[in-house]
C-alpha cells in the first residue's frame, strides 16, 4: 500500500499497529533519544509507559499507536483516559523519528489517535509541553492540529520552564 504523506516523498510500506511488542521499549528509547528534545529522565518515562503496557495490558491505562515502515518504528503516540474523569484523555507522547519529521506522519498519527479516543468514548484530548523556546515547533504542531492553549503553569518543570496544556474536542 502506498500512502502519500507529503508532496516531497511517499512511504511505500507504512503500517500501523496498536499493541506493543517486547522489542519496543528499546526502539522507543532510541526514537525518543534521537529527537534531542528529551532528558534522560523523560526518555526513561517513555520506555516505562510501553513496559507497563506490556506487563499489565490495557489495565495499565496506556494505549499506543505505532507507525512503522518495514518493521521499523518511525513514529508513535501514547495516550490514555484521565483517571477520575468521564471522557477526558491525555496524549502522553507523540514522537516521530527525526528523519521523518515534517513529513505528515505526526499529523496522521494525531488524527488516528483522535479517532481511537473517540471510539473509546473520549471527548477531549489534552497534551502538555514545555514553554521553552526549543518546543515552539511542538506548540505550533498542536495549534495546527486544532488544539488550543488551555493553561500555562509558570516554572512548572524548572525555573523559566513552564508547562503549557493544550486541549482539543474530539467529538
Amino acid at each position: 500500500m502506498t500512502i502519500p504523506i507529503s508532496p516531497s516523498f511517499e512511504i511505500e510500506t507504512l503500517t500501523f499497529r496498536e499493541n506493543p511488542f517486547h522489542s519496543d521499549p528499546g526502539k522507543i528509547r532510541t526514537i525518543v533519544s534521537e529527537t534531542g528534545f528529551f532528558t534522560q529522565e523523560e526518555i526513561g518515562i517513555a520506555v516505562e509507559l510501553v513496559s507497563e503496557r506490556l506487563s499489565q495490558g490495557a489495565q495499565s491505562g496506556y494505549f499506543f499507536l505505532f507507525a512503522e515502515e518495514k518493521d521499523n518504528i518511525i513514529g508513535y503516540t501514547c495516550y490514555g483516559p484521565v483517571t477520575g474523569t468521564q471522557s477526558s484523555f491525555d496524549l502522553y507522547w507523540i514522537v516521530v523519528d527525526q528523519r521523518f519529521q515534517e513529513s505528515g506522519i505526526g499529523r496522521l498519527l494525531n488524527l488516528m489517535t483522535e479517532d481511537a479516543v473517540r471510539k473509546m468514548g473520549g471527548t477531549r484530548l489534552y497534551a502538555e509541553t514545555s514553554s521553552k523556546k526549543q518546543y515552539e515547533p511542538t506548540r505550533a504542531f498542536y495549534r495546527k492540529m486544532g488544539y488550543h492553549e488551555a493553561a500555562f503553569l509558570e516554572d512548572f518543570y524548572a525555573p523559566d520552564d513552564g508547562k503549557i496544556i493544550f486541549v482539543k474536542k474530539v467529538v
